[in-house]
């Protein structure tokens, strides 16, 4: 589809997925990153999956393809979901809960990767991003676990998270099948000692072509 209709697509699909529901107990949590090369339009994504609460990895899937959408800020999307869903369908083991390095419904028509993936899989999914799209919020207190709500236009979609004392904040958000509340505590679950929680950050890592070893 071309550009009008993919923004479109994310005003009618914003109102007819899931913003709400709680994860109890995963098994097996995945992270899924997205690594454009320094080639034209070729990319990685990656998936790794981890054991909770041990967050010791069971699977890594990774795949590489073409970028078959434009870049568009608030698109990435329609240009990355393919890839990151390829991924995802390669994987012997499902997985009860998906953080995504992407926003959710933090976005200006709140749909992003997030979403976009949690739909299409019709799991949960929370939105883990480095950076602010869209909304304002406060910078949180200095200790690790202590948010500010990002609020745009009087709607409150996410938070800026700290999630190591003195690293700066990641930005979460609602993705489907979950509330911001229980996002926000899973992401801190799977912290260990960086900034990035630890499916991310693996996931980051398999993204990039490192190894990332099965324990």
């Amino acid at each position: 589809m071309n550009v009008a209709q993919a923004v479109e697509l994310q005003r009618r699909m914003a109102d007819r997925f899931l913003k709400d529901g709680e994860v109890i107990l995963p098994r097996f949590i995945a992270g899924v990153d997205i690594s454009v090369g320094k080639a034209c339009g070729i990319a990685r994504g990656a998936v790794v999956v981890l054991s909770y609460p041990e967050l010791v990895v069971v699977e890594t899937t990774v795949v590489e393809g073409t970028l078959n959408f434009p870049y568009v800020p608030g698109l990435l999307s329609f240009r990355e979901a393919p890839l990151a869903l390829e991924a995802c369908e390669r994987l012997s083991i499902t997985p009860d809960l998906f953080l995504i390095d992407g926003q959710g419904i933090a976005h200006p028509r709140r749909f992003g990767l997030a979403s976009h993936l949690g739909l299409f899989l019709d799991k949960p999914t929370i939105g883990c991003a480095k950076s602010l799209l869209c909304g304002r919020c406060e910078e949180p207190s200095a200790e690790a676990g202590s948010y500010a709500e990002i609020v745009e236009k009087g709607e409150t979609i996410g938070a800026a998270l700290r999630t190591k004392p003195g690293a700066k904040p990641v930005y979460v958000s609602i993705g489907y099948k979950i509330n911001l509340t229980a996002a926000l505590y899973w992401v801190m679950q799977c912290c260990r000692g960086y900034r990035i929680p630890e499916p991310l950050r693996l996931a980051h890592l398999a993204a990039g072509n490192n190894l990332v070893p099965i324990t």
